[in-house]
């Protein structure tokens, strides 16, 4: 039988386990700040399971960072009116 890979889901959740401690360590305000940052990778589970990294945390950042530009684009294109 062949060996099945963990979803995309299962893979994002064992990562974010590993930052439970530094998340608990933040204050309020920076807690919903990370929580916030974790929610951008499952937004794009099909790329993620997609691209099947050897190191999913990088496609976890890249998730991050994605987001984070977009919101970026999203303020620059309301300031410009």
């Amino acid at each position: 039988m062949g060996r099945n890979n963990e979803s995309f889901t299962l893979v994002i959740d064992r990562h974010r386990i590993t930052w439970n401690k530094f998340r608990r360590a933040l204050r309020r305000e920076d807690q919903e700040a990370f929580d916030d940052l974790w929610r951008a990778p499952k937004i794009h589970l099909a790329a993620g399971a997609y691209i099947a990294h050897d190191t999913p945390l990088e496609t976890i950042l890249m998730s991050m960072l994605l987001e984070q530009h977009k919101r970026i684009r999203e303020m620059e294109r309301r300031m410009k009116g």
